[in-house]
């Protein structure tokens, strides 16, 4: 049972995602049904920790709280420098005995440090991903969700994906019902499964290139028009097969996979931006008709294309 919570902060604290912390395991709410938690904020030696936002916070603890916590949690700081031995020392105690460990948004590269992501699956903020994964080869970074929980490790996205983590965290284990009127107390939705896609920003624009680049330009001016293999290496002036193993080599990708993926991101910035309707939206990006868009937006974002011009449809009036 989840009864304790220590959260390590190191210098350049996140202020956003410590409060998440605080909001989810901080408060006392006994009088309306709800769970309490032993909850500490840690810092080395008890030491007063300057956030990012430029002012200081004194926690009222040092690392002690983390040796006994059922959850000891680690807020993103700075992540060019190594973190202090004796927190990664903390981590590992608190991974061996078999409590849960948790990082929030680039908290991750602290529990890289300490060992704990090799050979297991893990997440952070997007756009720090691909360094996640250069700096600890052996973890196994998923870019696109929200969070992970691989055994007793859980590690979270960006910024708010750490109230889906934490509500996941408290529904494994005190309840849905419990999890869900936290939800409702902090007016959150009560459940983002941690496969959801986060929602990467990407402009539709062409791979930088060494012989391709007009090709690439040229098809992004003309995504609504039907493009192949054979019609991009006849343009190309290649054999289809040399010119597949060209633009893999130049692009990282196939031409099939390019062509989807910034067709998705032309469809994206339609819902974003217009009024157009999906069947429009999916000829113009060059799906040719809505369900086929349909497959694909779930395919690469996990959602339907209304649900996200729901969540981000640009407001003009």
């Amino acid at each position: 049972m989840l009864r304790s919570v220590a959260v390590i902060a190191l210098p350049d604290v996140a202020v956003f995602e410590l409060g998440v912390l605080c909001e989810l395991f901080g408060y006392d709410r006994t009088a309306e049904g709800l769970p309490s938690y032993e909850f500490a904020v840690c810092s080395v030696d008890g030491a007063p920790v300057r956030t990012h936002a430029g002012f200081s916070i004194s926690p009222a603890h040092d690392l002690g709280p983390a040796d006994e916590a059922d959850l000891v949690a680690v807020v993103p700081g700075t992540n060019d420098r190594e973190p202090p031995a004796v927190v990664l020392d903390a981590l590992r105690r608190a991974h061996a005995r078999g409590a849960w460990v948790m990082s929030v948004c680039t908290g991750a590269f602290t529990l890289g440090a300490a060992g704990l992501l090799d050979d297991r699956r893990c997440t952070t903020h997007w756009r720090h991903a691909d360094a996640l994964a250069a700096r600890f080869p052996l973890a196994k970074v998923d870019p696109d969700v929200l969070y992970v929980a691989d055994g007793n490790v859980i590690t979270s996205a960006g910024t708010a994906s750490a109230v889906d983590c934490g509500l996941h965290l408290i529904r494994e284990e005190q309840g849905s019902a419990v999890a869900t009127q936290l939800a409702r107390r902090m007016v959150v939705p009560p459940h983002r499964d941690g496969g959801q896609a986060q929602f990467i920003e990407t402009p539709v624009q062409p791979i930088e290139c060494d012989t391709l680049q007009p090709l690439l330009t040229h098809v992004l001016e003309t995504l609504d028009q039907p493009h192949t293999v054979d019609t991009l290496a006849a343009e190309a002036h290649m054999a289809p097969r040399t010119f597949a193993r060209k633009f893999r080599a130049e692009t990282g990708a196939t031409p099939h996979d390019w062509l989807t993926g910034q067709r998705v991101l032309l469809a994206r910035r339609l819902l974003e931006e217009s009024d157009l309707g999906i069947d429009t939206i999916a000829v113009r990006a060059g799906f040719g008709s809505a369900a086929t868009l349909r497959h694909h937006f779930g395919h690469r974002l996990d959602t339907t294309p209304q649900a996200y011009r729901s969540m981000f449809r640009t407001r003009t009036h």
